[in-house]
């Protein structure tokens, strides 16, 4: 099956609110493997001036944990893209997050990759042609305990068994991250989020973190069993430190808890290669928004996906074909 890239002309577009006060600059960007790739997909006739739908072409994405929203929302786009542009049946890879969603993209071995901005602006991504699709929903950062335990501060952490997520997931990043600013002694664990709720439940943990979006499956299954700590106190430094995180809240209703809980946000953005065609990724943005009511039905967080906040994938430069696409909704 044809994969969806292609080699595409032209300089990194300026994000956000500022990319359509100018005029693209087009330049050759051709290395021998781009050429050859050009070349195959033009007999193919994916490259620009094709139609809308690529028949028995298959697309790859990396999504996350089976529980986790990226997982569901990249089932839920896969099939909304099959049928709205033609495509044979997608590779949909679950992973442990982020960090190796990025890194899978950056070997080439998948086509789309959901992302944290977080680990979507490290200095390796932006150095080897990561683009984005859209911002698509915000990221909150859960550090979970058990109902009946003793714990209600980031603070009580102290000492404890704490999992911070897989080595390659952005859960590992963010959590380091509060865990450095605040300076708490821990005894680290990694554990993807299906392990680290049955370390919790089992008492073989203390505490873990996770980054994802509302509501997370995994926790929402674990009902009131579990209950989320509250950052507010801790806020003021780790944003100081790091001000890509936003200050946020996690609603009562979402997770059936007594009140709203004060923690972080980080946007996620969809992204690509800036090896895929201008037309196909212009066809994905498309698609995306076009079948927002399918990605709510399969979960809640997709509801933040609008066309208006898409294009805010600062630092991340937005695809020319998102580009094309923006301009055309006159954004």
């Amino acid at each position: 099956m044809r994969a969806l890239i292609s080699v595409s002309e032209g300089t990194r577009t300026p994000v956000g609110r500022f990319w359509h006060h100018r005029r693209m600059a087009r330049t050759p960007r051709l290395t021998r493997l781009g050429a050859l790739v050009l070349a195959l997909l033009a007999a193919a006739g994916l490259t620009a001036g094709c139609d809308t739908t690529f028949p028995g072409t298959s697309l790859r994405i990396a999504t996350g944990v089976p529980t986790g929203v990226y997982s569901k929302l990249g089932g839920a786009l896969a099939t909304a893209w099959e049928g709205q542009l033609d495509l044979a049946p997608s590779d949909v890879k679950f992973t442990n997050g982020s960090g190796e969603n990025v890194q899978l993209l950056l070997d080439g071995e998948v086509d789309v990759a959901f992302s944290a901005a977080d680990v979507a602006t490290e200095p390796r991504v932006g150095e080897h042609g990561v683009l984005a699709l859209a911002r698509i929903y915000d990221d909150y950062l859960h550090v979970v305990v058990r109902s009946d335990g003793p714990i209600h501060s980031l603070g009580e952490l102290a000492g404890k068994r704490v999992s911070v997520g897989t080595r390659d997931s952005g859960t590992s990043v963010i959590a380091k991250r509060v865990l450095k600013v605040t300076g708490l002694p821990t005894q680290i664990t990694e554990y993807n989020l299906d392990e680290s709720m049955a370390r919790l439940q089992r008492g073989e943990v203390d505490a873990f973190f996770w980054s994802g979006g509302l509501p997370t499956g995994g926790i929402t299954a674990a009902g009131d069993s579990v209950r989320l700590v509250d950052l507010a106190e801790e806020l003021p430094a780790i944003r100081e430190q790091f001000p890509i995180y936003n200050a946020s809240s996690v609603p009562a209703a979402v997770y059936g808890s007594e009140t709203a809980v004060t923690t972080l946000a980080v946007p996620n953005f969809l992204l690509v290669s800036d090896l895929m065609s201008d037309d196909v990724a212009e066809a994905l943005v498309s698609g995306m928004f076009a079948a927002r009511g399918e990605l709510v039905r399969a979960n809640r967080a997709a509801q933040a996906i609008d066309v208006l906040p898409g294009i805010e994938t600062d630092p991340v430069p937005l695809h020319p074909g998102a580009v094309r696409y923006y301009r055309e909704a006159d954004i």
